[in-house]
């Protein structure tokens, strides 16, 4: 999960034909993910003519009659011989109302910890079920992820209808064990649609097999929900990522800051606190692309000038209206990535926004157990794909804001030492 994250300009959340929507798809393995994510772009013509043709040739190479969907995103070799997929893979498509980033992410259990990467940035989450086996564990693991990252929106698409004879008992069973345990996880937001991706059912055209369905199709329904959050009204939050002092003759006095705004927007003259020494100033200008300007909004990319000469270096955080108050100790809930465990006594670098410092793991108070959603307390350690608490303490102070105010201050990454592997995603303050 990137903790300097890329989202839509407030210009482009209108819900018109130019809006953009970030979605993860999400599903156990088999349960037809990559024919879904192949037929929505298949039947939206997002799909040139050279790559059906290849995949109409590599499905009757492999003795098929029709044309195997998924093979349009089973791009790696790995995973068309296993059949699964194993990374996540970014798609780009549009359609008159509106463009999508889908972040296609693996099903099997062992890359769970993928979807914390692929989720981590969407504003919906699509999570797959087989409409022969209904919520499973790992239905449930990839639902404890949306709700953990703080995924607006959810649909449960149940897929396979043609295999349960397009009934709607078996459809509402599921959807209603579905919404019963994202109800538990505090997920604001879920929508079921019954589906069949290999036939196309509900996909992009409403299905002839399932008149008792009268809601919108998948790609209505994604082409419809509200888009964006208002970034703009949160505080501004701008990590500093490079201090740019030319001394040049022509700009011999230019100290500027460098970065991304994360949150929120500046205007030149708004009162600013510079973070972690708490100094406060004002903002005496903001540059972008070369041309001064009166305001800038996230997640534009600009340099800040300040009217105060204070010492300002990467990875501070200038921030507007109530700051973070910086600690040294650091409360989050986590989703741990790597197959080596994480334990109590583990020296790592916490990487939040631009600042990196070195932290020790001081106390795992509990693991969630994601089919009860119980608290299992003091654990030993927390193995791959495990989500729970973790109490860091950190080296310097730390700007972070709560998880649940900010995905984007309030995110961060635990590196390894050593070798600088991402070891854990972690969200600052409680999950659920």
């Amino acid at each position: 999960m990137s903790t300097e994250l890329h989202h839509s300009s407030p210009a482009l959340e209108t819900g018109s034909a130019t809006a953009l929507l970030r979605f993860a798809t999400a599903g156990s393995v088999d349960d037809g993910k990559s024919t879904l994510v192949g037929r929505l772009l298949h039947d939206s013509k997002s799909i040139l003519t050279d790559q059906l043709e290849a995949v109409a040739t590599a499905s009757q190479n492999r003795g098929q009659e029709a044309p195997d969907l998924a093979l349009l995103t089973d791009g790696l070799r790995a995973e068309r011989e296993q059949g699964i997929t194993i990374d996540v893979a970014y798609r780009y498509f549009a359609t008159t109302r509106r463009r999508f980033i889908l972040a296609d992410t693996p099903g099997h259990v062992q890359y769970t910890r993928n979807m914390v990467t692929g989720a981590s940035t969407a504003e919906l989450a699509v999570v797959l079920v087989d409409a022969r086996n209904g919520v499973v564990q790992q239905t449930r693991r990839h639902a404890a992820v949306a709700a953990l990252l703080r995924v607006p929106h959810v649909v449960l698409a149940v897929n396979k209808m043609d295999l349960v004879d397009y009934a709607e008992s078996a459809f509402a069973a599921i959807a209603e064990e579905f919404n019963a345990y994202a109800a538990s996880l505090g997920v604001p937001d879920v929508t079921a649609i019954p589906i069949s991706a290999l036939a196309g059912d509900n996909v992009v055209e409403p299905s002839a097999h399932m008149d008792w369905y009268g809601g919108p199709t998948l790609l209505e329904h994604l082409e419809t929900v509200p888009v964006g959050t208002d970034r703009s009204a949160e505080p501004a939050r701008f990590p500093v990522q490079y201090v740019i002092r030319p001394q040049s003759g022509e700009h011999r006095d230019y100290r500027g800051y460098a970065g991304q705004l994360a949150s929120g927007v500046l205007r030149t003259g708004d009162p600013v606190t510079v973070l972690p020494s708490g100094l406060s100033t004002t903002v005496a200008g903001i540059d972008v692309l070369g041309r001064q300007t009166d305001i800038a909004w996230a997640p534009q990319s600009v340099t800040v000038r300040l009217t105060d000469d204070i010492d300002v270096s990467r990875g501070d955080l200038i921030a507007s209206g109530t700051p973070p108050e910086p600690t040294k100790d650091v409360l989050a809930t986590v989703s741990h990535l790597h197959e080596r465990p994480l334990r109590v006594g583990d020296k790592v670098l916490l990487k939040h926004t631009t600042r990196t410092v070195r932290a020790i793991v001081k106390e795992i108070p509990y693991r969630i157990d994601i089919d009860s959603l119980d608290r299992v307390p003091q654990p030993d350690s927390l193995q791959v794909n495990d989500i729970g608490q973790v109490v860091l303490r950190t080296a310097e102070p730390l700007a972070l804001d709560p998880y649940a105010a900010s995905r984007f201050t309030g995110s961060f990454l635990l590196i390894d030492q050593a070798d600088g592997t991402t070891l854990t995603a972690g969200m600052a303050g409680e999950a659920f």
